[in-house]
Order: structure tokens, then sequence, then C-alpha cells
């Protein structure tokens, strides 16, 4: 059930990376197994012209979990799909991802917009385009989107946040990093959000591939 403000985000986000969190008609005819047996559903429409040709050959909507196992890094490439599923799923090879995280997830309530997971498309962006302020999910809500939940999207490795690398450890730097003898890998030399936004998972996933138990992320700005 779209409302019209569901509709307007619709219409201004659509394709892209915007998850549309709407309530269910009655009779609607979806599986439990596609809606988490909520009450309600996620609706997106991607912006990739291999997906979205896939979807026109379907001739109808397509259920679409993330391409991981649950908790796990998200993937970035198909090469990360196949090795995280052991080969044992058919896959697509659509290039990189181009965003590099999630989409981001809302839901309408009557005039009110709620953020339930941050994602590729920015707050402000969505707050500029209509006009109205974007709230946050409280803390402790109900867990009614992916990424709500306390742990997800996880290495193997433990992290370590704003912090400087000690031996042994794996660095996930951001701009400009002090010398560091160890695995590393740099979101953005010239600390461009956009960049280390369409490295973090990718980078994530190499320095997980090293081996090593830990790793330090550097200061990233809120």
């Amino acid at each position: 059930v779209f409302s019209p403000l569901a509709r307007r985000l619709a219409e201004k986000f659509w394709p892209g990376p915007l998850s549309i969190v709407l309530p269910l008609r009655p009779g609607h005819g979806l599986s439990d197994v596609a809606t988490a047996g909520l009450d309600t559903v996620a609706l997106r429409m991607p912006d990739h012209p291999i997906a979205l040709a896939f979807i026109r050959a379907t001739g109808r909507p397509l259920s679409a979990p993330s391409a991981n196992l649950s908790g796990k890094l998200s993937p970035t490439t198909a090469e990360q799909v196949t090795r995280g599923f052991a080969g044992k799923v058919p896959v697509l090879d659509g290039g990189p991802c181009q965003a590099g995280v999630e989409s981001t997830i809302v839901a309408v309530d009557g005039d009110t917009i709620i953020q339930l997971r941050a994602g590729a498309l920015a707050r402000r962006d969505i707050e500029q385009a209509i006009g109205l302020k974007v709230t946050l999910a409280k803390q402790g809500a109900k867990i009614s989107a992916p990424g709500m939940l306390l742990s997800h999207y996880a290495p193997n490795a433990q992290m370590r946040l704003n912090a400087t690398p000690d031996a042994g450890e794996a660095f996930l730097a951001f701009g400009p990093t002090p010398d560091f003898a160890g695995e590393s890998r740099n979101l953005s030399p010239t600390a461009d959000l956009r960049e280390a936004a369409r490295n973090l998972f990718s980078m994530l996933h190499e320095l997980d591939a090293t081996g090593a138990k830990m790793i330090a992320v550097a200061p990233i700005p809120h």
C-alpha cells in the first residue's frame, strides 16, 4: 500500500538504492519467507541494466535477499558471492557494485520518513529532494529491516574503530595515513566518503582473506 509520501519517494529515487517498507494489502499473496512473517514488505527498483533486464525477462517481482550468508560481509563482486557460497549457487555477473554498500531503507508513517538502515542514499539527499526531515529508528526498535541486528555485515576478524594499528593487526586506512608495515588497504587516500563507501566491503573482504585476527580501522567522519 503506497501512501502519497511513499509514492513521492519512489518516483524521485527509483530506480536507485532506496528500499521502502510498505504495509501489505489483505490477500497480498506473498510468501512469509519473502516477508519474514511481517505485515510489511520492503520494495526497491535497482538501477543496473542487467538487473532491470532480468526483472523484465521474468515478468514478475523478484524476492531478493542480499547475496551473503546471514550476518556475514556483503559481497560487492560476483567472485565474492561465488566464494561465500562455496560455488553452490549460480551467479549473474554484472560487474562490481556501483555504490559498494547496501540500499538505504526507510519506512513511511503518515508524514514522517523513518530511516531503518543507513545506506548508499544519504539522508540529507532524501531531505533535500522531498523537503522533509528524515528521522532515525529509535534504539531498541523492533527488527523490521536488515541491518538492524546487533551484528550484521561482519568480517571474520574482529575490528577496532577509530584506531591506529598495532603490530600483527591489519589496517583499514582513510585519508593520509601513518607508515605501517602490515597488511593494509586505504578506503580513500583523498578522504572522499563516496569512494570509501564503494571500497568498504571489498577491502574488508581482502583484509579478512589475509587471515588477520584483528582489523584496526582509521577514524572516519561520522
